[in-house]
């Protein structure tokens, strides 16, 4: 089997925000040339899956200035330094839609860009969702809550109305390997 690495000969990051770094490598390439390879970096984020006891599944939708325009989308958020995924999950859900469990079950780990990132999302059902708290939203976030049937959920996936890409994942993978 040929190798294939890359070794980093230097690494400096070009710019850094409050969500992520870009990361300017210099590397040498399995045939000995060297190279400039950019990345984001960031720190790995949950994407939760949360289902009302009824069986709605609890989204929530804000404005993604990227796309520009309103985005429906599975709660999810980035682990603070030292955090477990599961005890961001149940962060995450509280702070994004007031909602608590104590029934969450890991569901897959992804590396959603690993060609320009080293983006990690954690993937979990949360299930019996309560909206026991209020909102505890960081200073750029405005989040309006809502539900779902995940049936319709899987329609608009299908009919290519559900255009996040951490939520379609989720989804998908939940309808074709967990669902019972």
């Amino acid at each position: 089997m040929t190798d294939l690495s890359w070794e980093t000969l230097e690494s400096s990051v070009a710019y850094s925000c409050g969500g992520f770094d870009v990361v300017n490598d210099t590397v040498q390439l399995p045939d000995g040339e060297t190279s400039e390879f950019d990345y984001l970096s960031s720190s790995e984020s949950v994407v939760i899956l949360p289902f009302t006891p009824e069986g709605d599944v609890v989204l929530i939708e804000e404005w993604r200035h990227a796309v520009g325009r309103r985005n429906r989308a599975l709660p999810a958020g980035n682990l603070e330094p030292g955090e477990m995924p599961e005890t961001a999950v149940h962060r995450e859900l509280r702070e994004e839609t007031g909602h608590e469990t104590d029934d969450i079950e890991h569901l897959s780990t992804v590396e959603p860009a690993n060609g320009f990132s080293d983006a990690v999302f954690h993937y979990y059902v949360a299930r019996d969702c309560e909206a026991t708290a209020t909102q505890d939203l960081d200073e750029n976030e405005s989040i309006e809550v809502t539900q779902a049937s995940f049936a319709s959920l899987l329609d608009d996936l299908e009919a290519g109305d559900l255009r996040d890409g951490r939520s379609a994942h989720g989804i998908a993978h939940y309808a074709l390997f967990e669902r019972d």
